[in-house]
């Protein structure tokens, strides 16, 4: 797996690198907070509209009429397709196609009103059913289209009662059509009273709008904020993940393939060729189980004895008969899965060291245990070596000893010189 370098990388929330791993995390994450804003929208509209509409047909029902005629039939095309959006926005399903419906259908009730009315007494100072139900279209728009059609949609019902409002009241009987025709008297009141009803409904229908784009635009920016903030996090999991994965495989490359081809090299007797044999053996089951062995196995606390016998069994595959001095006190507790192995590990690249580098001269291992720390220390009584000149390459005791403890929240020194060198693994109980 390879992860570009920062230079190289896209954006994080247009990263496909980024986004494709997250499946459908990323997809609900891009969408948590607006679906839920959507959701308490559609309700405030349904219980705005639920008041209006109920308003509008008390006044409606409650209007004198000659017969049931075309003005009964506008009281259905509006009353209908405004109970069936309301149903829609509570319950959440067909929302959009049933707001859409019923702000086409009001739109088409203010643009019958002159004919359904036509001929009816008028009274001026009393605002018709209609007036109601303007907003109503303008939040039905709100649920159905976007902002543009919203705008247009508003002026557009603010308008058009304006002007079947004025057509109305010219063809009302008692001579306002003169009135209005010549400006004279209540009928220009009238008629200014009228464009003051329509700019208010323009007002109203702004601030529906507004909130509703508000709203809306905070949740989407809610939403890309939290989106790009869970591909940060997958992308910084993913590179820790493979610099672990890199870090482990080094480490198992020196502590088995590389050292098994060294003590391939420098065998000349039957019995380092038999070490030899063991150890590439064991690079091979290593390599075989690479994925298990860079999970650092099972976290289950085991013995401390558990330790000692790991190592001797370790050393016993490196075709030596090692016998290590433990100390481990009654009252030491188990130590969890995932540190003993961790102590096995350092400890067996060290004893593996001193095969290859001092011959196992003067080989020794003693484990202290007591019920604060366990403590193991590995010495030879070979030449040392010079800790400055090894190659930033080699991960023998970096990668395979030191950070190996390190990881497991231990510690491991390393003490050389002419007569020897020592290794001290330490390892304290959280307290």
């Amino acid at each position: 797996m390879t992860v570009p370098v920062a230079a190289e990388r896209l954006p994080i929330a247009t990263d496909p690198a980024v986004r494709a791993p997250l499946g459908d995390i990323a997809g609900g994450a891009e969408r948590f907070t607006e679906a839920r804003v959507e959701r308490i929208v559609s309700l405030v509209v349904a219980l705005g509209c639920a008041v209006l509409g109920t308003q509008a047909f008390l006044n409606a029902i409650a209007t004198p009429r000659a017969a049931w005629g075309w003005e009964t039939a506008l009281i259905a095309l509006a009353f209908a397709p405004l109970a069936a959006m309301i149903l829609a926005l509570t319950t959440g399903a067909f929302a959009r196609g049933a707001s859409r419906v019923c702000a086409l259908a009001l739109v088409a009730v203010l643009a019958l009103w002159p004919v359904a009315s036509a001929g009816a007494a008028v009274d001026p100072s009393v605002q018709p059913w209609i007036w109601y139900l303007l907003n109503v279209a303008t939040a039905a728009a709100v649920m159905a289209f976007d902002l543009v059609l919203q705008i247009v949609w508003a002026v557009l019902v603010s308008a058009l009662y304006g002007a079947v409002r004025l057509i109305q009241l010219e063809g009302a009987p008692g001579g306002t059509a003169q009135g209005l025709v010549t400006g004279q008297g209540v009928d220009a009141a009238q008629s200014v009273g009228v464009v003051l009803d329509a700019v208010f409904a323009l007002i109203l229908a702004g601030v529906i709008i507004a909130l509703g784009w508000m709203l809306r635009s905070a949740a989407v920016g809610i939403d890309r904020a939290r989106g790009d903030a869970v591909a940060s996090y997958a992308a910084a999991a993913e590179a820790d993940a493979v610099e672990t994965e890199r870090v482990a495989v080094a480490a198992l490359m020196h502590d088995s393939v590389l050292a098994a081809l060294i003590a391939a090299e420098r065998a000349s007797t039957p019995r380092e060729e038999a070490l030899a044999v063991t150890m590439a053996r064991e690079a091979l089951t290593r390599l075989a189980n690479a994925e298990q062995d860079v999970g650092e196995g099972s976290d289950e606390a085991v013995p401390v004895a558990s330790v000692v016998s790991g190592i001797e069994r370790a050393a016993a595959e490196l075709e030596l008969s090692l016998t290590v001095d433990a100390d481990v006190a009654s009252s030491a507790p188990p130590v969890p899965g995932r540190v003993a192995r961790a102590i096995v590990l350092a400890a067996t690249q060290a004893i593996a060291n001193a095969v290859q580098h001092a011959g196992a001269q003067g080989l020794a291992v003693a484990v202290r245990a007591d019920e604060r720390a366990i403590a193991v220390r590995i010495s030879d009584s070979g030449p040392g070596f010079a800790p400055a000149e090894v190659p930033v390459d080699r991960l023998g005791i970096r990668g395979s000893i030191v950070a190996r403890m390190a990881a497991a929240g231990g510690r491991a020194r390393v003490q050389t010189g002419k007569d020897g060198t020592t290794v001290r693994l330490d390892w304290e109980r959280p307290r």
